[in-house]
């Protein structure tokens, strides 16, 4: 009897203390929660997945260090939300496949970052390793670590993997817009390899014993389910959000490929674009994009030109898009969480890579606002520690200690 009585009491005090848990952030009004979302913010470690700062600085200088004109990166606006290890994009276009030279180009990208950090060692430090990130949080420090947007740097050699890990690239996203010698992207309507390319595969295993995190954003939905037959490690989508909001869109994630990264201990990082969370304004913007790529083929410019810039610009300025919240990136993150739990999802911004953001989440000031909308939603602060950095860490490390693993097999 009394083995019974500590049972259900044991029982009793499981489920008030769930009841309370869950209940705590519903007793407190919007303002202490924006409170509490901001204490947060700063209290706990963040990390962005995917900031395109260095191809923004590479198309019109700023110093970073200081508040900037343009853009969504600068040094007062990341500690005004708090944003601790945003990941420097080395984003490599794709016209470089055909032309040669992104090698050259990917290191003159890292050159840049390692340039802002050196001069500004108060501020930012390059980060190649979960230790080192968290270091840099303990003083107050914001990391740098970097990944590759696009693998055409690799140019079909399997050395030039060491060569980038050893300077500083902690993941690679395999392809970007057009499908490259390692794999097909959800971009292209022409099918090169309908999945990885053969050097693909090898490239992904390579990455597994160096230490690099495989980045499926941009691939094709063949391309995904080759890297997870692949993989000896978790693997990222670094920038990429919920299909399930845009429907028939293949760049972002359907249920069934963010359940099975999950199942691979993976994590998607949700983008922040607006045309990644509302499925009306990605139709739109697909248009204007179609629009802007026709003309600039018929004046013979490529994207980043400074003349195809201000076409852009000019162009975009006219455009009434439909306005995207704050709100509805939380219900990207909730799709995640209803899929899979709460140990598979981060945030992947795309900050200075997409034109359009929410209203809310124009910049990476404000994090504390999306923050704010999951404490709303009855998320624990275990929770939010989770999306905001703990999910990350957790594939990063496990990627670091696989390749100790096949090092030592070798040895």
């Amino acid at each position: 009897m009394n083995l019974l009585y500590l049972v259900l009491l044991t029982l009793f005090l499981f489920v008030s203390a769930c009841e309370n848990k869950t209940s705590l952030n519903n007793e407190m009004t919007d303002e202490q929660l924006k409170i509490k979302a901001n204490e947060l913010a700063h209290k706990l470690l963040i990390i962005d997945t995917h900031v395109d700062v260095p191809y923004r600085l590479e198309s019109k200088w700023e110093d970073i260090s200081q508040s900037t004109e343009k853009g969504h990166f600068d040094y007062p606006r990341a500690k005004d939300g708090g944003l601790d290890a945003p990941f420097m994009s080395i984003y490599i276009p794709a016209k470089y496949e055909k032309t040669g030279g992104g090698r050259e180009f990917a290191n003159k990208l890292i050159d840049m970052v390692e340039g802002i950090a050196n001069e500004h060692p108060d501020k930012f430090a390059v980060a190649a390793s979960v230790d080192a990130v968290i270091e840099n949080f303990k003083n107050g420090i914001i990391s740098f670590p970097m990944g590759m947007e696009n693998g055409t740097p690799i140019e079909g050699d399997l050395k030039n993997l060491k060569y980038f890990y050893d300077r500083g690239i902690r993941y690679i996203t395999l392809t970007h817009s057009k499908s490259n010698h390692i794999s097909d992207s959800s971009y292209d309507e022409e099918i090169q390899w309908n999945g990885l390319s053969p050097f693909g595969g090898k490239v992904v295993a390579e990455m597994n014993r160096l230490g690099m995190m495989v980045d499926v954003s941009h691939l094709s939905d063949s391309s995904f389910y080759d890297v997870i037959q692949i993989s000896n490690a978790p693997v990222i989508a670094s920038h990429s959000s919920c299909r399930y909001f845009t429907p028939e869109w293949e760049r972002n994630m359907n249920d069934e490929m963010i359940k099975t990264l999950a199942d691979h201990q993976g994590v998607i990082m949700i983008s922040f674009g607006s045309s990644f969370i509302n499925g009306k304004v990605r139709v739109e913007n697909s248009k204007h994009w179609k629009y802007i790529a026709n003309w600039l083929e018929e004046n013979n410019l490529s994207s980043g030109d400074t003349e195809a810039e201000k076409f852009k610009d000019d162009y975009f300025a006219k455009v009434d898009l439909e306005e995207v919240t704050v709100s509805q990136v939380a219900d990207h993150i909730d799709r995640v969480v209803e899929l899979t739990g709460i140990d598979y999802v981060g945030f992947g911004s795309d900050f200075d890579g997409v034109r359009s953001v929410p209203v809310g989440l124009s910049d990476v000031s404000m994090y504390p606002n999306l923050i704010f909308e999951l404490l709303k939603r009855d998320y624990s602060e275990e929770d939010i520690e989770k999306i905001c950095s703990g999910n990350l860490l957790r594939v990063w490390k496990e990627v670091e200690e696989t390749a100790n693993r096949l090092q030592l097999v070798e040895d």
